[in-house]
């Protein structure tokens, strides 16, 4: 995935992390998708009892998650604290402006709620099989 210039910015609410962000976020969700698989291939391979298949919420939801912040360019975790990053990793800055934050907080609680339906639909389906 090639970011242009123009979509290299902060954008409230929309984009709050850079191609270095980005490309972290994109190997976390990899390995948050292989370790869900795993799990879920635990559980049926290894005949898990229906109360341990709803543990597969917290690595379906965590999925869900980090593939969102790859995906729309957006950290939760900096949405929830106000501020943005699009250089140096571990290097951030503060999101000025009552109504950006505003919308970045929006924005995160509405990727939280996404992973954690997520988690709950793939927890729920597991408990449902024989």
């Amino acid at each position: 995935m090639r970011i242009s210039e123009e979509e290299n910015k902060y954008i409230p609410g929309t984009c709050n992390i850079g191609p270095k962000e980005i490309q972290m976020r994109k190997k976390a969700s990899i390995m948050a998708a292989a370790f869900l698989v795993a799990a879920m291939a635990y559980v049926l391979l290894c005949h898990i009892d229906k109360c341990g298949r709803l543990l597969l919420f917290f690595p379906a939801a965590g999925f869900a998650v980090t593939f969102q912040q790859w995906y729309n360019r957006f950290c939760v975790a900096f949405g929830m604290k106000g501020v943005f990053n699009f250089g140096e990793m571990g290097k951030t800055f503060s999101v000025e402006q009552q109504e950006h934050f505003k919308q970045d907080r929006i924005k995160a609680w509405k990727m939280i709620v996404f992973g954690i339906v997520f988690g709950l639909v793939i927890a729920l389906v597991f408990f449902l099989l024989p």
